[in-house]
């Protein structure tokens, strides 16, 4: 049974910074995409930023050049680092790890969330 666990969320100033970070464990398939998403109440999920097993990344236009998101394959771990916060920030952050198959990468595993609250 793989488990994935969001932490460090928390109330930030616009902008200010914030790191996330998601532990996973149990029997993960490599190769894997691991990724972030978000959902604010009302809106649909985003997917916010992707990181492969060799490292590839990849973001949403609304977060790039302010978000980085790295992992640690060793670890089994994978990090969101989020500069120069804004208000429309605000969600509820899940780390997900999925498998690419040469189509959509399809999600298999979710973590329950982190908030995260960026104030004006």
């Amino acid at each position: 049974q793989v488990q994935l666990v969001e932490s460090g969320g928390g109330l930030v100033q616009a902008g200010g910074s914030l790191g996330l970070s998601c532990a996973a464990s149990g029997s993960i398939f490599r190769p894997n995409v691991m990724g972030w998403f978000r959902q604010a109440p009302g809106k649909q999920r985003e997917l916010v930023a992707t990181i492969t097993s060799g490292g590839n990344t990849a973001y949403a236009d609304s977060v790039k050049g302010r978000f980085t998101i790295s992992r640690d394959n060793a670890k089994n771990t994978v990090n969101l680092q989020m500069n120069s916060l804004k208000p429309e920030d605000t969600s509820l952050y899940y780390c997900a790890v999925g498998v690419n198959r040469g189509g959509p990468v399809r999600w298999d595993y979710w973590g329950q969330g982190t908030q995260v609250t960026v104030s004006s």
